[in-house]
């Protein structure tokens, strides 16, 4: 008889005294908490996860920036970013020759994905490794009506490119994702922080606490579901270090609340 069948009586009447706890953590303390509470609650009317051409649901939004297209730009390339050429016959002949001759490409394209009905309107990679296999990603979409102020509004999906694979849903040839989409999130802004090219950098909601979510290749990731939003220094002005703005008690705690579960599963190589 086994340790659990001995004591099932014990563990049944723990159980239902536990029952009150969870009802009051699940029903009303998490919902609070996991609560919108950003200052730019027009972010709420985004889609949380960008679209394949076939519909399938892709990468999720995890990156803003408020400026105008040439200060975005800028910034990238002051932190190491190069402008990814446009996906066609041409530049797919250079990216399997890269490919096959293992070497790097630092402009090669990225696979178009779609927000708000169209495919992203800028994207940007950088190196990461001898060859075409590794390297940082993120395409951008204007979307200046979930912005604030005068300057346009960009919403970004910045992930990392592990490998070179076959897609799970179409076959096709393409890259796979790195799961911790958090990290290339972070790895980002610190590109841009180190550049100097921020002024201010604080973060909102976005698709939520995620733990197995599946991209438009079928490839895993997870993540906290927040989204940094950076206000990028115009294009003319010197570099400097941003200001950070404290999140609200609510967010730090969801933060640490992520921080702790995360380190949990970890330890237990749920991750």
């Amino acid at each position: 008889m086994t340790f659990f069948r001995r004591h099932h009586r014990t563990f049944f009447r723990i159980a239902l005294s536990l029952l009150p706890l969870y009802g009051l953590v699940a029903y009303l303390l998490l919902p609070l908490v996991w609560k919108e509470y950003e200052r730019q609650p027009a972010m709420r009317a985004s889609p949380g996860l960008t679209r394949t051409a076939e519909g399938i649901p892709g990468d999720p939004i995890n990156v803003g920036f408020h400026g105008h297209e040439r200060a975005l730009v800028q910034a990238m390339e002051a932190g190491g970013w190069r402008r990814a050429k446009p996906l066609d016959a041409k530049t797919i002949l250079e990216m399997g020759e890269s490919l096959a001759r293992d070497r790097p490409d630092p402009q090669a394209p990225v696979s178009p994905l779609y927000l708000f009905g169209r495919k992203e309107d800028l994207a940007f990679e950088k190196e990461a490794g001898p060859t075409l296999t590794h390297r940082h990603h993120v395409r951008f979409w204007r979307a200046d009506v979930l912005g604030f102020g005068d300057r346009p509004f960009w919403v970004g999906s910045a992930s990392f490119d592990r490998s070179v694979g076959f897609s799970r849903y179409t076959g096709q040839i393409l890259h796979h994702i790195d799961p911790d989409l958090d990290a290339e999130r972070n790895r980002l802004f610190e590109d841009l922080i180190g550049a100097g090219r921020l002024d201010e950098v604080f973060r909102v909601s976005g698709i939520g606490p995620t733990f197995h979510g599946r991209n438009g290749e079928g490839d895993w990731y997870y993540t906290d579901g927040e989204v940094l939003i950076g206000l990028l220094r115009p294009a003319e002005a010197p570099s400097a270090p941003p200001a950070q703005v404290r999140d609200p008690a609510a967010g730090s705690f969801r933060q640490g609340l992520w921080s702790g579960l995360r380190r949990l599963f970890h330890a237990f190589d749920i991750f």
